[in-house]
């Protein structure tokens, strides 16, 4: 490697715990770049264009939207670009906040993410599978009772529970199985977004006049045009989860960069194809009318079987993103167990699999608890959005200090440093402030919850040491 220099002083950093076993680099940038990709595309491009008409109003506001977004998280995955390239080791985030800030802040963000962050993201993402799935007539018993143990608990939070251990298990088998399965379905839902895009364009239905068409009843104004913008960055949202998996990429300082920077630009092409086939089809009031304008615009150009496959191809999406995130969130403990600050049990790697079995079966415990204790999805995403943008922003900062620490190193360097990094970091800071004032209950629990890992921190490190 050619960044010896910032490498071999975080390597020293790391070697004061007791004992270490590294996860074997097996992913080649194909796989890397499907993570990005794959866990990218869930729901959120078939979902949010309705959002986004409703805050905006008009065709044009709703591309700037997408474009400012797409353009900030490609600010965000270069600034990452470079910090994972100095830093190529399995924990991502964790990793550069250890490096640049110690132990406590490291500590902090991995308690988030094992606590809060990623177990509500993964049963946010069970959950959306679950509804998704219920529009099919087969699976209209998924809202419905199952048990009452005192509580109610659906079918849809049974469903949601099977579907985290079982991605869970495909991981528990190795990351090369899991990203085998994440190159070839990224593709193939790729492929399948293309031709939905390719019908609607292929239509005698559709008119360019709908581009120019307005909703009069949207929110508009600035504060509309933020609401499409914090819509478009949720649905950019994920390609930091290929950081957490670091340490398991082939030739990082070539496959990293490639992966993150490739991947955002495949995820931009194909939402703003889709983005487009749906305007096309639709006007600007039928888009805001309807919950889900992909399924509206496909229903209308082909009839039913039409809206059957963008519901497909959505339950597809969404599996494909829950195997990306439950790979991406189990790394954090175990980095931090590696480096003796968590449990060292959470740093146990499987003889046979190569795999951090300990921190993913307890990372789908957390999550099925989480799925038992709240079964709405809404609740589930305002749990997990202000944790993770918090850090992502704390996270870009660190890039001033390697740049100060490290000035030499022979690395990818982000794009049109400082403005790149800064404009990210802004963003992030905005976004955060309007999902904390818009989610004012689930941001102050989840300050709570990372303000508790303050004494908590001191415990374990007493314990561990």
């Amino acid at each position: 490697m050619n960044e010896a220099t910032p490498l071999h002083a975080h390597t020293e950093a790391r070697n004061d715990s007791p004992q270490r076993h590294e996860l074997p680099r097996v992913l080649r940038t194909s796989h890397a770049t499907a993570i990005v990709v794959g866990t990218l595309i869930g729901s959120g491009i078939f979902l949010v264009p309705h959002e986004m008409m409703q805050s905006t109003g008009s065709s044009g506001l709703v591309y700037l939207a997408w474009i400012v977004g797409g353009l900030l998280s490609l600010f965000g995955a270069m600034t990452y670009a470079e910090l994972s390239t100095l830093q190529p080791y399995t924990g991502g985030e964790y990793v550069y906040l250890r490096g640049a800030y110690g132990d406590l802040t490291a500590f902090l963000y991995m308690w988030t993410w094992f606590a809060v962050a990623k177990p509500a993201s993964i049963a946010s993402v069970t959950t959306g599978l679950a509804r998704t799935l219920a529009i099919f007539p087969a699976f209209r018993w998924l809202p419905a009772e199952a048990v009452h143990v005192p509580f109610a608990i659906t079918w849809a939070q049974l469903f949601a529970i099977v579907a985290t251990w079982g991605i869970t298990g495909l991981n528990y088998l190795g990351i090369k199985k899991a990203g085998d399965f994440q190159l070839i379905f990224t593709w193939l839902k790729g492929l399948l977004i293309l031709a939905i895009a390719g019908f609607c364009f292929a239509s005698g239905m559709g008119h360019w006049t709908n581009f120019t068409t307005v909703f009069t009843g949207a929110h508009g104004g600035f504060s509309g045009f933020m609401v499409a913008l914090i819509a478009a960055l949720w649905a950019y949202d994920g390609w930091n989860d290929l950081t957490m998996v670091s340490g398991e990429v082939q030739h990082p300082e070539k496959s990293l960069p490639i992966a993150l920077i490739a991947g955002l630009g495949i995820v931009g092409v194909l939402y703003m194809a889709t983005n487009a086939a749906i305007q096309y089809i639709l006007p600007a009031s039928a888009i805001a009318a309807a919950p889900r304008p992909a399924v509206s615009a496909l229903a209308l150009v082909t009839g039913h079987w039409g809206a059957a496959l963008v519901s497909a191809v959505m339950a597809l999406s969404i599996f494909v993103t829950l195997n990306g995130t439950i790979m991406s969130g189990a790394r954090i403990p175990f980095a931090a167990a590696q480096d003796g600050l968590f449990f060292r049990r959470m740093a146990d790697v499987h003889p046979r699999f190569q795999s951090p079995s300990t921190s993913l079966l307890v990372q789908a415990l957390l999550t099925t608890g989480l799925l038992l204790a709240v079964g709405r999805f809404q609740q589930l995403f305002e749990l997990a959005i202000f944790a993770e943008w918090l850090f992502y922003m704390i996270t870009a900062t660190t890039i001033f200090h390697y740049r100060r620490t490290a000035p030499a190193a022979k690395t990818f360097r982000a794009w049109g440093y400082p403005a790149v990094p800064l404009l990210f970091i802004a963003a992030a800071a905005v976004l955060l402030y309007f999902s904390y004032v818009e989610n004012l209950i689930s941001s102050l629990l989840g300050s709570a919850i990372i303000l508790l890992g303050i004494p908590l921190f001191f415990v374990i490190r007493r314990n561990t040491r």
